[in-house]
């Protein structure tokens, strides 16, 4: 019988229940879950009524320091990750974080620099990079036949969250608990394939407004202008209270246009290079032509399983990672140079200023108020969204 890695899971809540019920499920034929730590006793007791013999621990030091285990899923609040994954790697264990890879970048990139000088495996769990319509998408935009980007537009706004969403937890919606709104908890996915199959913007210009649909402190509607070193300008719009919400990501190229939504890609090719029929045309009004392209997408979506499973790979075998741990200051580096700009009401060129975002991020957590009302917990579907 092949040698399977035993993990632990810290946090058992709503992600980490979910990658309980995943091994459970056998859908990790080469992972063994032996322990799950978390700080509310109620988790600990769900997580034995689903596998008694698992060992259960009151704190992440605990579970790390146990010997238990070799590996981790970490599946905290948000401001955890970095400094429980840095204690897991000084163990000497392999670790793998749920997103966002924190709060803000200069807290991520002290972890990046740590796990550098460790011979251990570190990874994110970008789930929507097993997406075989993103893979696809990625490979045509990556690909140069299409020419550069030149415009790229994603309406994200199928996030419809209620009240009772926000109030069921106390760190849920403010920026000590969670730091920050749908920007952090929604979309990371997104704003990570952003940057995957985009490129990292140069420059940032972001309206972010709090409390804009809902009684929270944090953000709830979003508009993103971003402009790239090769010329090309972006928008990204994401809000929790558009009810029907959108989901479409365009992509303008030199030589086509690519539409994502629905789960497919139109895919229309133009018959030359816009950058160059545009001065070689005589005629004012001239179009270019083109035609529509079958785009075959294919393979399995395999998500966070997926993620796990290559966790494990790579960490037997050596097999690639869907995504790098150190990756995952790209999508926070976005995000937080969003909210220094809409905050300050300027641009914000990237690298941000890491300690002027963290100095301003400070303000916000003085006065956030994670004292606020608890009511009943609201049960999620996990298999319907991937935002928390």
């Amino acid at each position: 019988m092949s040698r399977k890695v035993k993990y632990g899971i810290i946090g058992v809540g709503n992600m980490g229940s979910s990658h309980l019920r995943s091994f459970k499920e056998g859908k990790l034929p080469e992972l063994e879950l032996v322990a799950v730590a978390d700080i509310n006793p109620a988790r600990l007791e769900w997580a034995k009524e689903q596998l008694p013999e698992l060992k259960v621990y009151n704190t992440a030091t605990e579970l790390i320091n146990s010997g238990d285990c070799e590996a981790v899923v970490i599946a905290t609040p948000h401001y955890d990750h970095p400094p429980i994954a840095i204690e897991a790697l000084k163990a000497g264990l392999h670790v793998l974080t749920e997103k966002p890879a924190g709060v803000y970048t200069k807290q991520v990139r002290e972890l990046n620099e740590f796990a550098k000088t460790v011979d251990r495996t570190f990874a994110i769990m970008f789930n929507q990079r097993t997406n075989v319509v993103y893979r696809k998408l990625r490979e045509i935009v990556q690909s140069g036949e299409y020419g550069q980007i030149r415009r790229v537009n994603w309406i994200i706004t199928d996030w419809f969250r209620t009240q009772a969403y926000y109030d069921s937890g106390g760190w849920r919606a403010t920026w000590a608990g969670e730091g920050g709104g749908v920007l952090i908890n929604q979309c990371p996915h997104n704003l990570d394939l952003w940057q995957w199959i985009c490129g990292m913007p140069c420059k940032i210009r972001a309206f972010c407004r709090e409390g804009q649909w809902h009684n929270i402190e944090v953000e709830d509607d979003v508009t993103i202008y971003a402009e790239y070193p090769n010329g090309a300008s972006g928008v990204f719009i994401a809000s929790t209270g558009d009810c029907p919400g959108t989901n479409r990501l365009e992509i303008t190229m030199d030589k086509a246009k690519a539409v994502c939504e629905k789960n497919e890609i139109k895919l229309y090719v133009l018959n030359d290079f816009t950058s160059e029929y545009t001065f070689k045309a005589k005629e004012g009004f001239a179009k270019l032509s083109g035609q529509y392209v079958d785009v075959e997408i294919e393979g399995e979506s395999t998500h966070h399983v997926g993620v796990l499973n290559a966790f494990a790979a790579n960490i037997l075998r050596g097999e690639p990672l869907y995504a790098n741990g150190e990756e995952g200051i790209n999508s926070l580096m976005i995000s937080n140079a969003a909210f220094l700009s809409s905050w300050l009401g300027k641009d914000v060129e990237l690298p941000l200023d890491e300690d002027l975002f963290l100095a301003e991020l400070n303000k916000k957590i003085a006065a956030s108020n994670t004292n606020k009302e608890v009511k009943e917990a609201v049960q999620e579907d996990m298999g319907s969204t991937y935002g928390t």
